[in-house]
């Protein structure tokens, strides 16, 4: 179970420094789910100062360029962020399809970068509404796999984490039902086993579209759910702790 706090375009150093300090005073002390913080860039090192002490959250980037450096203006590179001290990085969320115009070919090359530079990769797969009402599910989750993932060998696909994003999903207050969300999980492990040749329980797949903590343990005690993409829900301590409380619930349900 991971529980994945991506905080957007939200909160300065300041504030993520408070924000970190708040949350891990009041985190229990037998906290089973390790958790992510993906702060924006200029707070990275404030939270990477505040985690030191602590082996139970990980910091992340929200995002990052495929070169290690170059003339490449207001962009971000792998080695630079591991000298933050990030463990993890999204790659292909939602918003960067949508609005940034990222396409699988430059998703693939920021996969490879983040795995060359020991970055954990979260890669973000899912449809829009119109895909979903065609029927195109299985059909995008495919694509999206097949072109993020082409030419990264078995072991490094093993290292990557996964999330399920529908888009429509993503800010909108609608959220996926749990059987909705476990069926698109249960077909992205037949991918990667059946079409990418791996051992699919050993690549973590999240959930990620308006989970709160309302809703968080009913996706989390499904079957092929390992966990959560947060956006909104992330920014208040309380939120954050409860979606905490709920992952630690699902996974003792696990066993």
């Amino acid at each position: 179970m991971l529980l994945a706090a991506n905080w957007k375009m939200n909160k300065t150093p300041t504030e993520a420094r408070s924000f970190v300090r708040e949350f891990l005073t009041a985190m229990p002390r037998d906290a089973r789910t390790p958790t992510v913080i993906l702060a924006p860039f200029p707070a990275l090192a404030s939270v990477a100062a505040e985690l030191v002490l602590t082996d139970k959250v990980s910091l992340g980037a929200q995002n990052l360029h495929f070169e290690p450096k170059g003339a490449f203006t207001g962009e971000v590179s792998a080695p630079m962020l591991v000298d933050c001290r990030c463990r993890y990085v999204i790659v292909g969320h939602s918003e960067r399809r949508s609005l940034f115009g990222e396409e699988d070919e430059l998703l693939n090359q920021k996969v490879r970068a983040a795995l060359a530079h020991g970055l954990i990769p979260i890669l973000c797969v899912g449809e829009t509404l119109q895909e979903r009402d065609a029927g195109q599910l299985e059909d995008v989750l495919t694509s999206q796999l097949k072109a993020d993932l082409i030419g990264i060998g078995t072991d490094n696909i093993e290292r990557i984490v996964l999330a399920y994003e529908p888009v429509w999903a993503i800010g909108t207050g609608r959220t996926a039902t749990p059987d909705q969300a476990q069926e698109a999980h249960k077909f992205i492990r037949t991918v990667l086993a059946d079409t990418l040749k791996v051992n699919a329980r050993k690549v973590p797949v999240l959930y990620g579209g308006s989970v709160t903590p309302e809703n968080a343990y009913s996706l989390l005690s499904q079957k092929d759910i390992d966990g959560a993409l947060v956006g909104g829900a992330s920014l208040k301590v309380d939120s954050l702790l409860a979606l905490l409380a709920a992952a630690d619930r699902a996974v003792q349900e696990k066993g």
